[in-house]
């Protein structure tokens, strides 16, 4: 378990206490992970009951190791997994309550207070963009399927690398490419989720033309939410029309 602040011994014949962090160092613990991480953002999640840092009498926020580690857990699933917050939330309050929910959305089996090495290493795996070689070697994919996925703009290479939503995308035409469904017959697909981007753009306009840092959150987070609304009613669409096969 990585843990980013450490107790320390109060006077002799004390037990040890938990170190506390204001905002600033709460910051600087994250920020090598988070570039964009900013106080706006942390008292934003805060809001949306995701955290709940310790109030001096004065009302000043600290921080504890456990506040810092799940901040770096939401934040890493949010980057990582593009998962709204109600999701991560609900997961989370579940945890809280003392259950032990088995996964998240995607199948992810992690720790909700704490960045494991497990969590490292499949956060490494999503940001870091592979070449045309180890994309190839992560998917099974051919050299002419991926010509043709670069062909009709489902994928974009940059410097000669693909990034974690290339390879999910490759991924998924694999397993299609299985069933004789090919690059050309994804069009559509390239297509819909242009609109449903506009469509996106089109809903969050008025908070992310405010300058805030905190509204900028609130804008990406609302995204998110119509995206998985989006994403769940296309799902639902698909699943009915699939049922009615059977009639």
């Amino acid at each position: 378990m990585v843990s980013s602040a450490k107790a320390h011994r109060g006077a002799a014949g004390e037990a040890p206490r938990p170190q506390v962090h204001n905002i600033g160092e709460v910051l600087s613990e994250l920020s090598d992970d988070f570039p964009q991480i900013t106080a706006s953002k942390i008292r934003f999640l805060e809001e949306k009951g995701l955290i709940t840092p310790q109030r001096t009498a004065a009302g000043y926020r600290k921080y504890t190791a456990g506040d810092i580690d799940r901040l770096r857990f939401i934040l890493a699933l949010q980057r990582d997994q593009y998962l709204p917050l109600k999701v991560i939330k609900d997961y989370l309050d579940a945890v809280d309550r003392g259950e032990r929910p088995e996964q998240l959305p995607g199948g992810l089996q992690l720790a909700p207070r704490s960045v494991t090495e497990q969590l490292a290493q499949e956060i490494a795996g999503h940001t870091r963009a592979l070449t045309r070689a180890e994309l190839i070697g992560a998917t099974g994919a051919g050299e002419d399927l991926i010509d043709e996925l670069l062909q009709y703009g489902l994928v974009s290479e940059e410097d000669g690398r693909f990034d974690e939503h290339g390879l999910r995308v490759v991924k998924a035409a694999v397993k299609l490419a299985g069933h004789g469904i090919e690059p050309r017959h994804l069009r559509a697909f390239r297509t819909a989720a242009d609109r449903e981007i506009s469509l996106v753009e089109g809903a969050i306009a008025p908070v992310s033309s405010r300058r805030s840092a905190s509204s900028r959150a609130h804008a990406q987070e609302t995204a998110r939410e119509i995206s998985d609304a989006c994403l769940s009613l296309h799902s639902a669409l698909v699943q009915g029309a699939i049922s009615e096969l059977d009639h």
